[in-house]
């Protein structure tokens, strides 16, 4: 009956200009509007919608309640953090190994916790 996540939406002042970043910066695409709200989709078919904000951002930090980040990814981690340098992302870290997976985490165009992830195995 349930078969998953169809998207997640991200709250933002300009909800058009984080929709171009996603698509300029990590490849996405819009694949639908209205009313100034934005799906866009990436290659492997996920899915955000960016919708208007409503008043400001709380301060957060990376392990603060809540969602606190989306994970990007990616088949070449170095291509991937070499075209993310390129494009003059903010990160929140340098690039570190876990069990194998390779991550750093990065902020989008309005400020929220991003990390690119590269598995030797996809989750079971």
């Amino acid at each position: 009956m349930f078969k998953g996540l169809e998207h997640t939406a991200i709250a933002s002042p300009d909800p058009g200009k984080l929709a171009r970043w996603y698509c300029d910066t990590l490849e996405f695409h819009i694949n639908f509007e209205y009313a100034g709200n934005y799906f866009v989709r990436a290659q492997n078919g996920s899915m955000l919608e960016i919708i208007p904000s409503e008043g400001g951002r709380a301060p957060q930090k990376l392990k603060d309640e809540g969602i606190r980040h989306l994970a990007i990814d990616v088949d070449d981690f170095d291509a991937g953090l070499a075209l993310l340098k390129e494009k003059g992302v903010h990160f929140y870290t340098e690039p570190f190994e876990t069990q194998g997976n390779r991550l750093v985490f990065f902020a989008d165009g309005d400020g929220n916790y991003l990390h690119l992830i590269q598995r030797p195995q996809p989750l079971p």
